[in-house]
């Protein structure tokens, strides 16, 4: 109760300062749009959006009411042109700052939520002290309130989440078409350094053998033997580039063998187990095998382990893939691009890569991508006969529980001169109530049949997955 009456006084605390920031943010809003000193309407946007933020950050400790921020992302900063230049409208400007600030100002301006905090500040106060005999009445009650009469005006709005999540695909598709012209890169630089070069080399000494063939036979033989090897060897080179793309064990067996046949591959001792209850989508499925292979590349190369431990799962309706070594640890992604392509490669997906490796190691690095497997709500779908039967259950219980069970037990219990439809009414008085108990408990039964299909439906499913799974 104390600590209550301590957050109590911190919120009233908070409304002396809103009561010193109204005047100013009133001034600071005149001063920009009736005296043309725009300047100051920054300012005063971010005063009234950090005393908003400082309620929402309390209000979520104290009471456990979730209050989203409301405000539309921010501007990327600005890009330069080809020539060095910042565009803005039709205005060219040599530094950034003024675009960005331009920019700043126009989402500011824009964004519905600034105006939205300065309305809170103005009806806070007034709240507040509407709410003060609950404050010292029942705090808890009050701050409860409080909080949802709060998050009218400062939580998220449907338009800001679809903002959010609009910038947040935006973004997800610059990343995966970056990744993309990378590998695109990656590809042509391997057959321009590789199979093409093998190729013009093959060419070339096929044309010494036209040249060889009659005056000196057995060195065209020679060379004939080199380019049959060479041609091996740019046969190797392709097939190898071909896994790079899609391992053709990915597309045939699935995630599970194609990490497996990378583990065999690999110098250190890997151990890999899977437990996957279905196949992912093919991007997916690329996404983790690439993730898993750079992951060993960096692993032998870099971190100076003997052993690896992969373990892919899933996690609800999120794939899960942990990869740990018994190296030196010390791994960052600021110092190289091996962590940092896969954490783009993953953003596609709205994957995360979350890395714990400390100096001496070891190294775990954690990659879950969420909503890639089945719903388990549509796996549990029932089969059409048990769907009918629960159907025709629900739809004609509650005529026996109800109006012939318990309606007609209240009119017998309580004399009411009245049989209208309830049957029991109209059978001689002995057979009354067993009749009325007997609707009862058929309703009932009813009832719990439909429940109990459901229920032994999904336990089918469970342990068939239970028993049909188990690590890899």
């Amino acid at each position: 109760m104390l600590q209550r009456f301590g957050q109590v006084a911190v919120l009233f605390a908070l409304l002396l300062v809103e009561v010193a920031l109204i005047p100013l943010a009133g001034a600071m809003i005149t001063l920009s749009f009736a005296l043309g000193m725009v300047f100051f309407f920054p300012w005063q946007a971010r005063l009234v959006r950090r005393t908003a933020e400082r309620h929402r950050h309390l209000l979520r400790a104290w009471t456990g009411v979730e209050i989203e921020a409301p405000y539309l992302p921010e501007p990327p900063p600005p890009v330069p042109m080809a020539d060095g230049l910042y565009r803005v409208d039709r205005t060219l400007y040599k530094s950034p700052r003024m675009p960005a600030w331009n920019d700043r100002f126009k989402w500011l301006l824009t964004d519905p939520a600034t105006w939205r905090d300065t309305l809170w500040l103005t009806l806070d106060p007034i709240v507040k002290i509407g709410l003060l005999p609950l404050f010292v009445l029942l705090p808890a009650r009050g701050l409860r309130l409080y909080a949802l009469t709060v998050r009218l005006l400062l939580g998220a709005t449907s338009a800001s989440r679809l903002a959010v999540q609009i910038t947040h695909l935006r973004q997800v598709r610059n990343l995966a078409a970056d990744s993309q012209a990378a590998e695109m890169r990656r590809i042509e630089r391997d057959l321009h350094d590789g199979t093409q070069a093998r190729l013009v080399a093959i060419g070339m000494t096929l044309g010494a053998v036209e040249q060889l063939i009659d005056d000196n036979p057995a060195a065209a033989k020679a060379l004939l033997a080199k380019t049959r090897d060479a041609s091996a060897e740019t046969l190797t080179e392709l097939r190898t580039v071909i896994r790079g793309i899609h391992p053709p064990v990915l597309a045939e067996r699935g995630l599970a063998d194609a990490v497996r046949a990378l583990a065999m591959d690999s110098p250190l001792r890997v151990k890999v187990d899977v437990e996957l209850p279905h196949r992912l989508e093919p991007p997916v499925e690329a996404a983790a095998y690439f993730a898993i292979s750079e992951l060993l590349a960096n692993a032998a190369r870099h971190s100076g382990a003997e052993s690896v431990a992969i373990d892919i799962s899933v996690n609800g309706a999120a794939l899960r893939v942990t990869v740990s070594d018994d190296g030196m640890g010390g791994a960052d992604p600021a110092k190289g691009s091996g962590l940092t392509g896969i954490e783009r490669r993953l953003a596609a997906f709205d994957g995360v890569l979350a890395l714990h490796s400390p100096p001496g190691g070891p190294t775990t690095v954690t990659l879950d991508v969420p909503h890639v497997l089945p719903d388990q709500a549509e796996q549990a779908k029932l089969p059409p006969r048990k769907a009918a039967t629960i159907a025709v259950l629900y739809a004609t219980a509650w005529c026996p529980l109800f109006p012939q069970g318990l309606v007609t037990a209240i009119f017998k219990a309580f004399h009411i001169d009245e049989r209208s439809w309830f049957l029991a009414l109209y059978l001689p008085e002995p057979l009354q109530w067993p009749v009325i108990v007997a609707n009862i408990a058929l309703g009932t039964l009813m009832y719990i049949a439909a429940m109990r299909i459901r229920l032994v439906h999904n336990r089918s499913l469970v342990l068939g997955r239970v028993g049909g799974l188990g690590p890899c």
